[in-house]
Parts: structure tokens; sequence; C-alpha cells
């Protein structure tokens, strides 16, 4: 979503951080460049106003110009005020009030709310435990409650029994009189929309609000119509009282303005967003983490939480004492390269690490991507269970084999093999040292695969990193870490996701 606005503003830092000092005209000559980028990212215009006077008020200070790290201080004001910008802190949605609570969903057509309302009903159900129960009050749209009850049988949350011919404000009441007889804590109101604003809509959605006295009303917006997006949540606002808004299609490509204004312009909070179509595809929205996916710093935090969900625990512990015994199998390669995918693919990973996205032309260029890991995948699972577990045992008529299941060439198949003996290698250097008290161990254990999860200490994470070969870059003292050296995709491996699971990945990819 932020892709463009990132590279852009990524450059503009680049000029600023190279040069040893700052005077007055460079803070303002990359302040028109951050108005300019901000403006082609359909940022609203007095919200492009608001955010370079305050850098400016902020930057322009002796105490800025005449630092240490000036750039590096400029970048953080930027950081600061943007954090500011989407809303300072992250706001979910409130569920203090005495059931059951009710949750209005309102939008137009084609935003997302059916399948939002779900997502949101399997969150509620999965993370906070509560008894959800769902309403369709679509009369207008054909087949729109019977949408909403394919997907609560999916997700395994209750929904309201359709009974024809009820008004929208009729299904309210009986939603809400189930939820107080059976005992449901949440009631999710998935109201009609229409192609555009009209004042039947609005009359309709105030007649709900009365009957009903919903807790939340959440707007859905789709974040790819940029400053449309603001003045529907206006509107709604104006009329029926907002008290967040959930934006969909954050994973697209759209210019990201909308997701930037809609805070300051409308004072309410973003409260979540869709990043995909999976029934999970749902993340709480935090200024702070989008703030530092913007300027390109990554977001090892919904990383670590992408992990934690589609990691299976006991799969991880046998692994992790696998690899503390300096053991690791075409197997142990095929199991992790599943994991990746489950966390979200490459390119979900990549997305979130620190730093990648100024690589994102050097890592398309050497092919690492999703389809590498597909093919890597389908090159293994060709083979018996015996042959990933004892790969010695490849001998030119079974790589004829499996290139042939697989549908690749035996020269990539030789090329996997390769790279499964330098990690192997690399994982048997790191299993040295008795019951896997050694670097793997050690590694294992920092990750939370091993028994205990101790916490690092900062010398066993130097210790780490040199062993890896990677270079951590310092921070400049009040300033934020810049981003990881370029040339980290060709060190061996890159720490902390599955202890070597990215070292060596690509067979397919051109030279370096």
């Amino acid at each position: 979503m932020f892709e463009s606005l990132s590279d852009k503003l990524s450059g503009i830092f680049d000029k600023l951080t190279r040069r040893g000092a700052l005077s007055e005209a460079d803070v303002n000559e990359a302040l028109r460049e951050i108005r300019r980028a901000l403006l082609e990212a359909d940022v609203a215009l007095d919200v492009v106003r608001s955010f370079t006077d305050k850098v400016r008020d902020r930057a322009v200070g002796a105490g800025v110009i005449k630092s240490v790290t000036p750039g590096q201080m400029v970048v953080k004001i930027v950081n600061d005020v943007l954090i500011e910008t989407l809303g300072q802190n992250a706001e979910p949605i409130d569920l203090v009030a005495a059931p059951p609570l009710a949750i209005m969903m309102v939008g137009l057509q084609g935003a997302g709310k059916t399948t939002t309302t779900a997502k949101i009903a399997k969150r509620l159900k999965e993370r906070h435990g509560k008894r959800t129960l769902m309403a369709s009050l679509d009369v207008k749209r054909p087949a729109a409650q019977e949408q909403l009850a394919v997907l609560g049988r999916q997700v395994e949350v209750d929904t309201l029994p359709i009974v024809a011919g009820q008004t929208p404000v009729q299904i309210a009441k009986r939603a809400m009189e189930a939820a107080r007889l059976q005992g449901y804590d949440v009631v999710l109101l998935d109201t009609a929309g229409r192609t555009h604003i009209d004042e039947p809509l609005m009359a309709e959605m105030a007649e709900i609000k009365t009957s009903s006295k919903p807790h939340e009303i959440l707007l859905v917006a789709d974040a790819l119509t940029g400053q449309d997006a603001v003045n529907l949540a206006q509107n709604f606002d104006e009329r029926v009282g907002l008290t967040g808004i959930v934006l969909t299609r954050m994973d697209g490509d759209g210019r990201g303005g909308a997701a930037l204004s809609m805070r300051y312009v409308t004072g309410k909070p973003i409260k979540l967003i869709g990043v995909g179509e999976k029934m999970d595809a749902l993340d709480e929205f935090s200024p702070t983490r989008i703030a530092n996916r913007i300027l390109g710093m990554g977001d090892i935090v919904a990383l670590v939480e992408k992990a934690a969900q589609a990691i299976d625990a006991e799969q991880a512990r046998k692994a992790a004492e696998r690899m503390a015994k300096g053991k690791f199998d075409l197997q142990d390669l095929c199991d992790q390269l599943a994991q990746v995918e489950k966390i979200g693919g490459l390119g979900g990973i990549m997305g979130l690490l620190p730093g990648v996205a100024k690589m994102k032309d050097q890592i398309a260029a050497s092919g690492f991507d999703d389809k590498m890991v597909r093919r890597q995948r389908a090159i293994i699972l060709s083979m018996t269970p015996k042959e990933r577990r004892n790969p010695d045992l490849m001998k030119a008529s079974r790589k004829k084999r499996i290139a042939a299941g697989s549908g690749v060439k035996v020269e990539e198949v030789n090329k996997l093999l390769k790279q499964h003996r330098q990690m192997a290698d690399l994982m048997k250097s790191f299993g040295a040292g008795k019951r896997g008290g050694g670097m793997m161990g050690k590694a294992a254990q920092m990750m939370g695969l091993g028994p205990g999860m101790p916490t690092p200490t900062q010398e066993e994470l130097q210790q780490l990193q040199a062993k890896l070969g990677v270079q951590q870059p310092k921070a400049p003292p009040g300033g934020i870490p810049p981003a990881p050296p370029p040339d980290l995709l060709a060190k061996p491996s890159l720490p902390g996701l599955g202890g070597g699971l990215l070292s060596g990945l690509n067979p397919f990819g051109k030279k370096k």
C-alpha cells in the first residue's frame, strides 16, 4: 500500500543522512520534496500542510542543525510527526460493556463489509474468547444474508436465522433479543450499503442505531478509494456518529493517502486494517508500526505475531532440538519452507523486515520470491521420505526421477542439494556443544523454539550475529537505527527466521 510513498521518502532521507551538516535551506528543500511525495500519495492537502509545518518547526531549530547526526534527527522528527498524524496510540475495538454488546458495521457496497464482519467475528472468538452472533441487515442485495451465513460456517461463528420479509430494524431487534436470551457476548450487525451515499441509506442507518444502541459503529472503507474514503467517513460521522474505521485492501497497490488522512480529518481512530482475502487477514492498526513501514523500518512485531499464529509449537520444538544437535536434512528444510508460506510467503516476510525495501530491486533480480519457495518444496516433495532424511542416497537415476516429478531440470535439483549441504554444514557447526548448548541451541532458544525461552544477553546476540556474519549498524544518539547493509542477502544467513531458514534459498536465481 505505501510502497511508492516509502520509496520517495527513503530517497529524500538518503540525501539528508549523507550530509555531515544541514542548513535551514537543506531542511526546507527536503520538506518541499516530502510535501510533493505526500500529495502524490493522495494525502489530503490540509494534512500535508499540517504535517510539513510541524516537521519544519521542530527541524529548523539550532539543536537539530548543529547536532552530531542532523540527517538522522530529521528522520526521527518525520517519524514522530507521522505517528501523531496517524493517531499516536493504537485503539482496538472497545469490548468493555455489558453483554450483549452491539457492533454496527456501516459503509458503501463493495468495500468488504460482510467479509470484514466475519473476520472480526473470528478475531473476537479466537483472541478474546467472545461468544459472537452475526446478523445480516442487508435485505436489498440478493443473497447478502446467505453470504454471511456461509462465512459464519466457515469461521465457526453463529449467524441469526434468516426470516423473509423482515425490515433491517426488525432484524436488528430480533438479533439483540436472541443474544440476550442465548447468552451471546457480542452482536455484529452487518448493515446494507449503497453504491453512493443517499438520504434513504442515512435514514436507515440512524433508525438501526436508535433501535439497537450499538456500543461501536465501525465504518468499513476501501483504502484504494483515496480521498473519497475520507469524504465518506465525514458524511457517515455527521449523520450516524462513528466510533472507528476499518480500512480494507491495505495489501493493494494504492497510494495510501486515505490511511494518512482519515484520522486527522475525521478525528476517528482507524481500529483495524484488512491485509488480505483470508479470514485471518485482519490486523490492528498501530500508528507506530505503520509509520515504521512507511519509513522503510519494517515491522518486526507484526512478523513475530504472524509467526506465533502460523507456526506449530510442537513442530517448532522438535525442529529446534534437531538444530541444537546440528541436524538439518531435506525434510527439515521442506518443513521450514512450509512455515514461510504460512507466515505470508517471502513477500510478506520481506515487507516486514527493516531495510529490505531498499533492496527490492536486488531481490527481484535474484529471483528471491515465493515462486522459488514453491519450486524448492516441489523438488523435495518429489523425493521419498528416505531420500529426504538421507540426501547422500541421491544418485543420477534418483535425481532424474525427482526432476521429472517436480517439473524441473536435473541441474536445479543439483543446485538445491548443494545449497542444502551448505546449510547442513552451517547447522552442524552451530550445533557443536553439550546437549544443544552451542550457538544453534542458543539461537533456537532466542527465537522461542527451545525449552525455557531465555532472554538472550547482548553478548550472546553479538556472538550469534558474528557467527552468522551479519554486521549490525549502530544507531546514532537520539536517532533512528539505519537500515541493514545492502549486501545482507549475500551473507550466509538471515538470523531470526528459523535458524538459517532463509540461508541459501535461491538455487534458481541469477549469480551475483
